[in-house]
């Protein structure tokens, strides 16, 4: 597998014929910690198929600048683009640069808008996992562990975030059920980042703020959070904290008591799939339009089990 890593204003480089194929990938960022294990997963496959080379770009959180990306993909007439969006409503633009070349497309964790609208064109496919059964399994343990009751505070991905909301909605959803009465008496948007999220969390506390859980959209919020906790001392004796994702970072604070919960995202697996797709793609060969890779719950009980 060879990887290049080109930049926005490289466009015009012509790419190496080394490779039988040859895989635009655009990442949503790359210093997020989540991502970087999607990216590892999809270099390990590019690696174990050999005759792979990936064409990496990061977007940096920019819409614009992901959609010019793809369109340089294009250009260079790449076998196939894998695309991590920025922004799951701003995908239609992407998905009809690539159909119209006849470049098969694979979004891969965020899911674009066309695939709940249906209107995934031949050629596109999807690679994620449901994200309602992140936000099922975070509130139901949580709920679990509160006794079913409660109050709780929220930290939600970025707004334009497809799993942000959905995880979200779900939680809320949990804590309103007959058999768990957990209040959400605070939300707010700390956009997966950890200082963010404790800079959010160390003003609720100096509001005086009081709360049971901490409920978050991700690892990197939630040990934000316990961070925020841990520093306001006497603040509150025991607070429920609970994260998705059991990112390595993740799993370390649960080993160290500073998280309770989290739900794993085998993003890996979500890499190597999305390779195994658009080489299959490539091909021509037969491949699923919707690939699903299930959440699992981790507590301090099994958290053994997933250490990677």
């Amino acid at each position: 597998m060879k990887l290049l890593l080109l930049s926005t204003a490289m466009a015009a480089f012509a790419l190496p014929s080394m490779a039988e194929t040859r895989i635009g990938v655009t990442m949503t960022s790359f210093d997020n910690p989540h991502l970087t294990i999607l990216l590892n997963g999809i270099k390990a496959q590019a690696e174990a198929d050999k005759d792979v080379t990936l064409v990496l770009e990061d977007a940096q959180l920019d819409v614009a600048r992901q959609l010019n990306q793809v369109q340089n993909f294009v250009a260079n007439g790449v076998n196939a683009i894998i695309v991590n969006a920025v922004d799951g409503d701003a995908t239609a633009a992407m998905t009809a640069a690539a159909s119209s070349a006849g470049i098969p497309l694979i979004y891969v964790n965020h899911p674009p808008a066309e695939l709940d609208g249906g209107d995934m064109p031949a050629g596109t496919a999807y690679v994620g996992s449901a994200e309602r059964d992140a936000g099922l399994f975070q509130a139901k343990a949580v709920c679990g562990l509160l006794g079913g009751k409660g109050k709780a505070v929220v930290l939600i991905g970025p707004l334009e975030n497809h799993a942000a909301l959905v995880r979200t909605k779900t939680v809320e959803e949990v804590f309103g059920s007959p058999d768990c009465k957990i209040d959400v008496i605070e939300k707010q948007t700390a956009n997966w980042n950890r200082v963010q999220a404790q800079d959010l969390v160390t003003s609720w506390l100096t509001a005086g703020l009081e709360f049971d859980a901490v409920v978050a959209n991700n690892d990197e919020m939630a040990i934000g959070a316990a961070q925020a906790i841990k520093s306001a001392s006497g603040a509150m004796d025991k607070v429920v904290i609970a994260g998705i994702d059991a990112t390595p970072d993740g799993l370390a604070a649960m080993e160290n008591g500073d998280l309770d919960v989290t739900v794993i995202q085998n993003t890996t697996q979500q890499g190597r799939i999305a390779v195994q797709t658009a080489l299959a793609a490539a091909k021509g060969e037969t491949f699923s339009a919707q690939s699903w890779v299930p959440f699992e719950p981790v507590t301090r009980s099994n958290m053994a089990n997933y250490k990677r």
